[in-house]
């Protein structure tokens, strides 16, 4: 480690040892498609470009997540294994330096999914404990699994499910979504020969079409979507517009997402929400009530810890657990993470590895413990 790591830095390395985590390093140059395909909107828009000399898209690491599952990928290792790491990512931010510390876990390859969740959540809840002594801690649960569930009960078509499980953890995307899943608006904003093509669901044609645009306009596709995935995203979105959900179906949406309860009468809530809608929640709400006795089998305080069923993190790759903790009075996250079960097969694992995994903010932290002293 050199000087300029946190002063903490040896606590956690110490602590992701006593955890049975392998230390980890990863490039701090990595191939930008992955982060572009799967890290989220908002992420995407802060990565920092390059190109390498044969024309491969590169960017500076903007996050541990993706690398440390490329390179368990590529070492062929077994699971289950847990890696832990320590190291600067790169970000484009309103506030704070663009280069910064974050520390974490990723779990791979652990079937028994609840037990491996509470761990992460253990996990984090003891690093922050550790640097932050004294401080209390707020923290909050999603659970994209059950937000889908509630949406194929409802049943909502393909599309629209895919749609809303996307704005899942932006609350302006997902207010966006059900403004027009209420009242679906016309498709007056596209030209003719656009509209046309949108109304013929003729994906080739349609994607070229907006290659070449792009490619008038002077636009790199790995600057953002590729032309292809515009071209879907328009399909979609017509198809979307013939769909009005019921006044009954729309108002059981609205109920669930405001549901914000302790987490120790989040399960009770979920099937109290589940019978009055007459929906079947099914294998979802059986796997949340077992992690939730997980998470308390860990002694962490589930009275304290909130489930907020509108609550998800701004990254594409979650599907199940999403969680963050906070300082009690502050208003940004010192630690977030998730189950990202399908994340290592799209990055081209050969068989299935479930994962979940946490990450810290030093930076963060460090401002909380010079204002402590």
């Amino acid at each position: 480690m050199t000087s300029r790591y946190p002063a903490i830095a040896s606590d956690i390395t110490n602590l992701f040892a006593a955890r049975n985590t392998h230390a980890v390093e990863v490039a701090v140059l990595q191939p930008a498609d992955p982060f572009l395909d799967m890290a989220g909107e908002d992420l995407r828009r802060r990565i920092f470009l390059t190109e390498s000399e044969t024309g491969q898209t590169l960017c500076l690491r903007p996050e541990f997540t993706i690398p440390v599952c490329l390179d368990h990928i590529a070492s062929q290792a077994g699971t289950p294994r847990r890696y832990s790491y320590l190291g600067e990512v790169f970000r484009q931010r309103r506030e704070g330096g663009n280069e910064f510390f974050q520390a974490g876990i990723e779990d791979l390859g652990d079937r028994d999914t609840a037990a491996a969740d509470a761990r992460s959540l253990a996990d984090a809840h003891a690093l922050l404990s550790l640097v932050l002594p004294g401080q209390v801690l707020a923290v909050t649960l999603g659970d994209q699994t059950i937000f889908e569930a509630v949406l194929a009960a409802l049943g909502l078509p393909r599309g629209w499910r895919m749609r809303l499980a996307r704005a899942f953890g932006s609350a302006p995307m997902l207010e966006a979504a059900l403004a027009d899943l209420a009242n679906p608006p016309r498709n007056g904003q596209l030209s003719g020969s656009v509209a046309a093509l949108v109304l013929d669901g003729d994906l080739e044609a349609l994607s070229s079409h907006i290659a070449g645009g792009m490619e008038q306009a002077g636009l790199s596709a790995s600057a953002g979507r590729s032309p292809t995935d515009i071209a879907r995203r328009l399909i979609e979105k017509a198809e979307l517009r013939s769909v009005r959900l019921s006044n009954e179906a729309f108002s059981a949406l609205k109920t669930f997402l405001a549901i914000d309860v302790p987490l120790d009468g989040a399960a009770k809530a979920l099937e109290t929400f589940a019978a009055g809608s007459g929906l079947s929640l099914g294998a979802a709400l059986d796997s949340f009530g077992a992690r939730a006795k997980a998470i308390e089998a860990h002694g962490l305080p589930v009275k304290k810890i909130r489930y907020d069923a509108a609550f998800g993190r701004p990254l594409d790759y979650y599907t199940g657990l999403v969680f963050e903790i906070a300082a009690e009075d502050g208003d940004r996250p010192l630690a977030g993470g998730g189950r990202y079960d399908r994340l290592l097969t799209l990055l081209g694992a050969k068989t299935p590895i479930p994962g979940v995994g946490f990450s810290v903010w030093l930076d963060r932290i460090e401002a909380l413990r010079e204002q402590a002293q």
